[in-house]
């Protein structure tokens, strides 16, 4: 599907911990969401996980919702992981996601694994940069208005 809706808004003041959901923010270009921790100019300003993947979560019995993988954006109706880097996502407000990373490495177990008993970021996550500034809000629809070229890796 090439558009969906975010479900959440997710930020934090610290990494590695679960996100709370702060219904709209404003996405910073060379930065990510207003006020998170994980902001920085670096290629995983933005993570975005679908409410799927964690539906996949609580049907293996745990009790998670939008924020608890340090996901930024939780959204519901749009296939995150068949996204190639580069893909461009756009907001009503105007904000464009650019995709720049398919999952994670995990190094070791972060708090969100001991916390949700399971991490989905690593294989279902996905990390963008902020290609155009904007507010995003839960209920914005999100659209893909570009497809990239790469599937998968690193930048």
């Amino acid at each position: 599907m090439n558009s969906g809706e975010i479900i959440a808004v997710c930020t934090s003041a610290d990494k590695g911990e679960r996100k709370s959901d702060v219904k709209h923010c404003r996405l910073i270009k060379k930065f990510g969401l207003e006020g998170d921790a994980h902001g920085g100019d670096w290629h995983r300003q933005v993570s975005l996980l679908a409410e799927e993947s964690i539906d996949k979560m609580r049907a293996a019995g745990l009790d998670v919702g939008p924020g608890d993988f340090a996901e930024n954006l939780t959204t519901r109706g749009i296939d995150l992981c068949a996204l190639p880097i580069g893909s461009l996502l756009r907001l009503p407000s105007g904000a464009e996601l650019e995709v720049t990373q398919i999952g994670k490495e995990c190094h070791t177990r972060c708090s969100i694994f001991y916390q949700a008993g399971d991490c989905v970021m690593p294989k279902e996550g996905i990390f963008a940069r902020v290609f155009q500034e904007g507010v995003v809000a839960n209920g914005d629809c999100i659209e893909l208005v570009r497809r990239g070229l790469e599937k998968g890796g690193n930048p």
